[in-house]
């Protein structure tokens, strides 16, 4: 039973924190989540927050790489992930106890289903706290660029250093238990993509840069790393059943998903189209490297970019931490181990990020063998074997079939041709 709960909690934990609107205690965020207490437009704010991120900042590149087609691409992932979170909700209707994406791996699948589910999570959660890192050093490097640390008569480069430095404010953030703050800071997600949307807007059309860019009509090429980022923009259905349970109503939750991927797809592909004309084949994996640095726009959207990721890292390896905390506490229950630990997984996302400081190759992995995974392919699986429609030869089970084959070559292919391009770049 108590690792039931720290299973739910671990889970719920980015959209408690930025969802409750009171500065209770956590287990009063936790209680409030199970009780559906959420209005409609508190929903709809949870979910646009959970599928806000910094996808928006590597979407142009992915157009870049694939081409105007590859945009046919973006709103064919939309529709999937939209369909694959309903097929969520239904799984959860079947049985009333399963609060948690992991709940509904272990309904399917019984222990191995939930481990599964756990793993792909905590794997991707991971990845993306590195990739905050990468994201931090890679545009604070951009606004100041003479920047360098010595240690011991060592040299660090600006974009090494600034990763370093990012980590050691982010440290303290991470031997919190209670991290209120900071969630009404990391729910601005929303907020701060249409910040960003409006900068690059007026950088475009009034600082000189322009939309003149014409951009391929397809890149074969690059194809897989396109529908990879693009996959990556839509991975938040680890929460959706978090959302679920939250909501007073639970029958708007069909329509509170529908505006969120309505408005989040606008969003993304209207910053893709933009940043393609505004760039070209010339984008880097982030728009913000792009901007020019001495205008008032482009420090908008840097900064913007750059707050949001310090203030979600802690909540992003949160699940990472019950999870750690729950195998070794039991064994080392003390305060200072629980610190260590925490220092210890900070310290090893500062690593991978030094040693892979690629975002757009990063993100691409996540986007194709993670993303997909836990966005496309888990959710149809789950449904098949819970409704036990695997059983019954219909339309709707072809079809599900089908895109599990699809997400399945969209998650090898795209896994390939990622790890390859990181292993080219080191």
């Amino acid at each position: 039973m108590e690792s039931q709960k720290q299973e739910e909690y671990s889970v719920t934990i980015p959209l408690l924190l930025a969802s409750d609107k009171e500065t209770k205690a956590e287990d009063h965020q936790i209680a409030a989540a199970t009780t559906g207490t959420s209005s409609f437009f508190n929903a709809c704010f949870n979910g646009l927050n959970a599928l806000s991120g910094v996808g928006i900042l590597s979407v142009p590149y992915a157009l870049a790489s694939g081409g105007w087609l590859s945009l046919l691409l973006l709103f064919t992932i939309a529709i999937s992930t939209f369909y694959t979170g309903l097929l969520i909700q239904r799984c959860m209707d079947t049985d009333p106890t399963i609060k948690s994406y992991p709940d509904i791996g272990h309904r399917a699948f019984g222990k191995t289903g939930r481990i599964i589910v756990l793993v792909t999570m905590n794997i991707e959660l991971y990845l993306v706290a590195t990739g905050f890192l990468i994201l931090e050093g890679d545009n604070l490097s951009n606004l100041l660029p003479e920047m360098g640390l010595e240690f011991y008569g060592i040299n660090v480069s600006g974009k090494k250093s600034f990763v370093v430095i990012v980590a050691a404010i982010i440290l303290p953030t991470i031997w919190l238990n209670s991290m209120s703050i900071l969630s009404y800071i990391s729910a601005s997600g929303v907020l701060a993509s249409l910040i960003i949307l409006g900068s690059i807007l007026w950088v475009g059309e009034f600082d000189g840069v322009g939309f003149e860019e014409k951009g391929k009509m397809v890149n074969w090429k690059g194809m897989p790393s396109a529908i990879s980022l693009y996959a990556f923009c839509y991975c938040a259905h680890p929460v959706f059943p978090t959302l679920y349970t939250s909501m007073r109503d639970q029958r708007e939750f069909k329509k509170v998903l529908l505006l969120c991927f309505i408005f989040c797809t606008i969003t993304y592909s209207s910053m893709a189209i933009l940043g393609y004309l505004m760039f070209g084949s010339n984008l880097n994996s982030q728009i913000t490297l792009n901007l020019p640095t001495d205008k008032l726009s482009s420090r908008i959207a840097i900064c913007t970019t750059l707050v949001n990721p310090i203030a979600k890292y802690a909540l992003m390896v949160t699940p990472i931490v019950d999870t750690l905390e729950e195998r070794f506490l039991s064994f080392y229950n003390t305060r200072k181990f629980s610190l260590l630990i925490r220092t210890l997984l900070v310290i090893s996302t500062v690593i991978v990020a030094l040693s892979l400081p690629f975002f757009g190759y990063l993100m691409s992995l996540v986007g194709a063998f993670l993303s997909v995974t836990a966005s496309i392919i888990l959710p149809c699986l789950c449904y098949l074997k819970i409704s036990g429609s695997y059983r019954r030869f219909g339309f709707e089970s072809v079809g599900i079939g089908l895109i599990v084959v699809i997400g399945v070559v969209v998650a090898v292919v795209g896994t390939y041709t990622a790890v390859v391009d990181i292993v080219r770049e080191m």
